[in-house]
């Protein structure tokens, strides 16, 4: 069968790093992480949720742990940055995907990110690949440089 167009979008990204990723479409959703480790069979930590916020006009990116919530508070504090909560069309506009798709790769802007240092616990992590039922599996080591971005500690 036949990848839809933004899980396309995704394989295309991350074989220009040299992966051999094989994306999963399902038929029941994997939006949030619970549905998505239930999908999968994995611990729900292992889920990689891509979170998009604001600063000013500029997208921020939080790569969390699907056992964690972010303290939006506590991350700004250290970050010394504002952190404002994203509406669903400025994330479409800043990454090309609708919340519960959106994948921590291929965005049509590019974004600051931030990887929950509890994903890196793992070996194997699950991510969305473009659509609220297509997730990939990734070493959590290709975090970093396939993102560029920085781990830090979430809550």
């Amino acid at each position: 069968m036949a990848l839809t167009k933004k899980s396309k979008i995704v394989q295309e990204y991350l074989q220009q790093f040299g992966l051999k990723v094989d994306i999963l479409e399902y038929s029941e959703s994997t939006k949030t992480a619970q549905e998505a480790a239930n999908a999968i069979g994995c611990e729900i930590g292992q889920i990689v949720k891509s979170l998009v916020f604001r600063n000013k006009d500029q997208g921020l990116l939080f790569l969390v742990s699907g056992k964690n919530n972010l303290d939006v508070e506590k991350v700004a504090r250290e970050l010394k940055i504002e952190i404002k909560k994203a509406d669903a069309d400025f994330v479409k506009k800043v990454t090309g995907f609708s919340i519960g798709g959106v994948p921590p790769v291929a965005h049509d802007t590019k974004m600051e990110t931030y990887i929950d240092q509890d994903l890196l616990a793992y070996d194997e992590v699950w991510a969305a690949a473009g659509m609220p039922f297509s997730v990939f599996q990734l070493e959590s080591r290709m975090l970093q440089p396939l993102t560029n971005g920085t781990v830090i500690a979430v809550n």
